[in-house]
């Protein structure tokens, strides 16, 4: 990894990243989709305070939809963008060029990073506009604001590109991964009160860094009388900090490892047995 294959990987990113908002197909399945879903959602149940809390829920479920942005991109997204590279071949072409494995990686690394930053800003807007959220004014909260994006960033996006080298394909690993995000979606916080579910589940809720990003999202976003809603009564920051960044250390010890060993499987017989399987389900 030198000075000029970080430039050609984010030139890259920037250039996949600028086609992406200029396709309307992912535009509307992307960006616009998961802000008209949280419109929808404000507009169905915002109109009331949490449960156990003085605070509206369309407030709760802005900052709960923000880290969900943030875990999903850097989960399904880049998982998905892999396995598809792996499937197409791109990985074994990559193995040809020099330093291209580490152009790649860093090319989809800005690529994410920037869909993650575009779809903070549009939840922000969205969050202000329909569900009156307040942007903090307390230099302190913005600085949470801030480490807690970069760690959930970096506690997700690293598994994101491990999963890439080990699920099937791109149409497997939609179907694969979407029910255990939705299922951590519905016990992490995000929808309602964390506290209003079985002691069990808030254990197991607590083991993910979707939880925790959002519990630092409300920290910056939410008034204290939140408070009523959260586990223990506080915000916990040094136990966020903590489980975040230990997902992070994991995920980039991890993830290297397995990018390289998928890397260095790729074959062209693999590739070959992997198209023929692709024809033969599309064949029914």
């Amino acid at each position: 990894m030198n000075a000029r294959v970080i430039g050609i990987g984010a030139r890259r990113g920037w250039a996949e990243h600028v086609h992406s908002l200029r396709n309307r197909r992912e535009l509307l399945t992307g960006l616009a989709g998961t802000v008209g879903v949280f419109v929808l959602m404000v507009r169905w149940q915002g109109g009331h305070d949490a449960e156990g809390t003085r605070v509206s829920e369309a407030v709760l479920l802005a900052a709960g939809f923000v880290a969900f942005c943030v875990f999903s991109t850097g989960l399904m997204n880049l998982a998905m963008m892999i396995a598809a590279d792996r499937e197409e071949g791109t990985l074994l072409r990559l193995r040809t060029v020099p330093g291209g494995v580490a152009a790649y990686l860093v090319g989809r690394a800005v690529s994410v990073l920037l869909q993650i930053v575009t779809y903070v800003v549009l939840m922000l807007v969205a969050g202000v506009a329909f569900a009156g959220l307040d942007l903090p004014s307390d230099p302190g909260r913005w600085l949470t604001l801030l480490w807690v994006l970069a760690l959930g960033t970096l506690a997700v996006v690293p598994f994101g590109a491990a999963l890439g080298t080990l699920l099937p394909g791109p149409r497997n690993a939609a179907s694969i991964l979407s029910l255990p995000v939705m299922g951590l979606m519905v016990v992490s916080g995000v929808l309602f009160p964390v506290t209003s579910l079985p002691a069990q589940v808030q254990w197991i809720a607590q083991a993910f860094p979707l939880y925790w990003e959002g519990l630092g999202l409300r920290s910056a976003f939410l008034p204290d009388a939140m408070l009523a809603g959260e586990i223990g009564g506080s915000w916990r920051p040094l136990e966020t900090a903590g489980m975040l960044g230990a997902w992070a250390v994991a995920g980039l010890l991890v993830a290297p490892w397995l990018l390289l060993r998928a890397t260095r499987r790729e074959s062209g017989a693999r590739l070959a047995a992997r198209r023929e399987r692709r024809a033969a389900q599309g064949a029914f």
